[in-house]
């Protein structure tokens, strides 16, 4: 499974480029439009209206300069007052058409956009939905780092109801218009009709080769701009070691050299556009020239049913036929655009191997949770190939401290992830409480776990809001109550809104204390402890030290911590080496038996300098 997921997001593209065409694109947009089928009618019904309305010109053109010059040969001489009577009618008859277009206008687009803004939005609530039930190592794969899934999402949504703007509301009007132009010149004279109808296949066959050509590029450009997104993400979260270092240049550079790609890449698909809009426009003229000269030489032989005024009339139609072809080669690049960033979008909403599986157990209706894990022989790798757990058993005991103890890379916080269910081990097993761990609901698990890392997210928001996400339905009582239990109620009131700060103002060490008063508010039978005194000075250490030892009672717990106070209280502990369990037993059995644990308490001891701080206390 880890393995499809390294080659998911390289090979996505890959997959979907050669399943996915226009036609298929919107026959996945198709279900997203459906609900709004009465809006859909209404636009389409306005859209034939308004392509009635666009051969009006041509119509009134067409009998207006025949009716001038009969005008101007009439045998008693030009009349003022039939001339009147013609600008007039021509007058009311156009400014009439051009309100009642404009009214037709204006609907068919406000439906229009509605329709983009309603699909939009569910394209983005889908994707949300999607991606909150992907398992952690979706995240966790080459090619699936936050800024570029910002960019597959961000331009996927905007191109596809780009999409829906460019069918519903541009393509529509312009192909009815041309349609009921190409029956009109059909009606007036078949060889001038033919004429016109000739050019058009040669213009969409131009067109076509045109996005053959163009569409590597747009997946260099996409790909680049995923990279480019990425790289200002990482800029922004890293400023303070850039800063620290006086890597600007550095990482000034590297952007550099991706918007010169880019910029290249950029040029390239508008040197390769522009050649080809050139080539139609060229066939659009010709086009037109051949309408002009057929029309004058049918006038000129005075064939049936031609007069001065079909000149215009066919010139004009042409126009509305070859108005398509005007605005194709745009919309035709927005489509290809859209096709490029929807497969990494429904890429995405296809994940079906990503997302998050749940079992049926929720544990017995009014029975607590005990808490008793057991691994057995479990093996792990990451999607990114980093073998991390290696054939380990052990057995966390209910109501018991268990510490974690190895050096860094050692497999602790892996194990803290499997036991949580953020991934799940390639073989072996895990049970809780007798029962494997993949047959527990998800939700129902999680519930039952207290989780505070060494590095905790605290959201947009207020303090409050942050704390009562350990658990939603707390009164505010309860939230300050958590507050002094993790011991940051006294420098909340401190602030100027109190409660109600943005919690992102807060300091590291204060943003850890709000993450454990989450935890102390959902009150959970099991408890997993990743460095939570990490970002903390040595007095708030004691008090949140305190404040877990008083919540630990009674509770299934496990310490990963580099901290030797908090080591030697935990009831049981096993040290890692490698993914691999190497020592296992009580703090002071382990020490005696020397080895790797002995390794570490010593030179913990030492790097804090224990037997000054001993003389210093004497």
């Amino acid at each position: 499974m880890s393995r499809k997921l390294c080659i998911f997001a390289s090979d996505m593209e890959q997959n979907n480029e050669s399943k996915m065409g226009i036609g298929g694109l919107l026959r996945r947009l198709l279900p997203f439009v459906t609900p709004y089928r009465w809006l859909l009618v209404t636009t389409l019904v306005l859209t034939f209206a308004g392509s009635l309305m666009a051969q009006v010109n041509a119509v009134v053109l067409d009998r207006a300069v025949d009716a001038i010059n009969e005008l101007l040969h009439l045998e008693g001489g030009f009349q003022w007052s039939a001339a009147a009577r013609i600008l007039i009618t021509i007058s009311a008859i156009l400014l009439g058409k051009e309100v009642l277009a404009a009214l037709i206008t204006f609907g068919q687009r406000i439906f229009g956009e509605k329709i983009r803004i309603n699909v939009s939005r569910d394209l983005s609530l889908r994707v949300v939905d999607r991606i909150l039930t992907f398992r952690m190592a979706f995240f966790s794969t080459a090619g699936n780092e936050p800024g570029k899934l910002q960019t597959r999402i961000d331009r996927g949504i905007m191109s596809l109801s780009n999409t829906v703007k460019n069918f519903f509301i541009d393509i529509l009007p312009l192909f009815t218009s041309a349609v009921l132009a190409l029956v009109l010149m059909f009606a007036a004279n078949v060889y001038v009709g033919l004429v016109a109808l000739a050019i058009i296949p040669i213009y969409f066959w131009i067109t076509t080769v045109q996005g053959r050509r163009m569409k590597g590029w747009r997946h260099r450009v996409f790909g680049t701009h995923q990279q480019l997104n990425h790289g200002i993400l990482n800029i922004i979260e890293s400023i303070g070691v850039i800063k620290s270092f006086n890597r600007e240049q550095v990482e000034a550079a590297k952007q550099a050299t991706l918007q010169e790609q880019s910029t290249d890449q950029q040029m390239q698909t508008r040197r390769i556009s522009f050649l080809f809009e050139g080539l139609k426009t060229f066939v659009e003229q010709i086009g037109t020239v051949l309408i002009i000269i057929l029309t004058a030489y049918l006038v000129l032989v005075d064939y049936p049913g031609m007069s001065i005024g079909k000149i215009m009339y066919h010139v004009m139609l042409f126009s509305n036929v070859s108005a398509p072809i005007r605005q194709l080669h745009r919309i035709y690049d927005d489509l290809n655009d859209a096709l490029v960033y929807a497969e990494g979008f429904f890429g995405l909403l296809d994940a079906d191997e990503e997302v998050e599986k749940s079992g049926t157990w929720k544990g017995e209706i009014g029975k607590k949770v005990n808490g008793r894990f057991e691994l057995r022989n479990v093996e792990f790798t990451y999607p990114g190939g980093t073998h991390a757990i290696r054939d380990l058993s052990m057995t966390i005991e209910p109501g018991k401290t268990t510490a974690l103890v190895g050096l860094s890379g050692a497999g602790k916080s892996t194990i803290v992830n499997l036991l949580d269910k953020f991934y799940s081990p390639d073989s072996g097993s895990i049970t809780l409480d007798g029962i494997p761990l993949e047959d527990w609901d998800t939700e129902g698990l999680r519930e039952n776990i207290g989780l505070v890392l060494q590095k905790n997210h605290i959201f947009s928001g207020t303090i409050e809001e942050n704390i009562r996400y350990g658990r939603p339905s707390a009164t505010t009582a309860e939230v300050m109550e958590a507050a002094r239990k993790a011991y940051i109620y006294d420098q909340i009131m401190d602030l100027p809104e109190g409660f109600k700060s943005n919690a992102l103002q807060l300091s590291g060490g204060q943003q850890q204390r709000i993450a454990i008063a989450r935890m102390f508010l959902k009150d959970p039978p099991i408890i997993f402890l990743d460095e939570p005194t990490a970002s903390l000075d040595a007095i708030a250490t004691e008090q949140i030290k305190n404040s877990i030892d008083a919540i630990k009672q009674g509770r299934t717990v496990i310490v990963i911590s580099h901290n030797i106070g908090q080591i030697i209280d935990s009831d049981y502990l096993y040290v890692l080496n490698t993914g691999h369990c190497v020592q296992s037993g009580t703090p002071d059995e382990v020490y005696r038996q020397g080895g790797l644990y002995k390794d570490i308490f010593d030179a913990s001891a030492r790097s804090m300098n224990v037997d000054k701080i001993a003389e210093t206390l004497q």
